[in-house]
């Protein structure tokens, strides 16, 4: 079986404690991915890489490496698509799953958004992140990891 691991798509993701909490708890690593250096904890099992600044460059790190055994945090809807592909399960910040029965009508969510943006129509960003999105974030990456245990 696959050994567990927890590779995060950094650069904006806004849970990265809550990643280490669990990850220390159950003594799972954690490799976290930004196109900068991001500050983590001096801990054995968190590691960090820093990818160039091109287009895609963490993606592309994540995606070569997302297998079953990983759980991958991102909110890319197109690098989700990738690492699912790969076997590896996928959880955005905000703790919702993405799953391979889910990540279709995402992904022409995505596009459909996109179009209207592109024609000029003035559309909210995404819901501000919440306590509640936190802890439900917290609560499916234990579930995720201990699954996968």
């Amino acid at each position: 079986m696959a050994s567990r691991r927890i590779l995060v798509d950094a650069d904006a993701c806004p849970v990265k404690d809550e990643i280490y909490k669990v990850a220390w708890r159950l003594e799972v690593p954690v490799t976290i991915v930004s196109n900068s250096p991001i500050r983590i904890p001096a801990h054995p099992l968190i590691d960090r890489v820093v990818v160039s600044d091109g287009f895609d460059a963490a993606d592309d790190w994540i995606a070569e490496r997302a297998a079953p055994g990983a759980v991958v945090v991102t909110a890319d809807i197109l690098l989700a698509d990738r690492c699912l592909k790969a076997g590896a399960a996928v959880l955005a910040p905000t703790g919702k799953p993405f799953t391979t029965s889910s990540i279709g009508a995402a992904i022409a969510t995505r596009a459909i958004m996109a179009d209207l943006r592109a024609g000029g129509d003035q559309l909210g960003g995404p819901a501000a992140f919440s306590k509640t999105d936190r802890s439900r974030f917290l609560q499916a990456l234990d579930t995720m990891l201990v699954k996968l245990a």
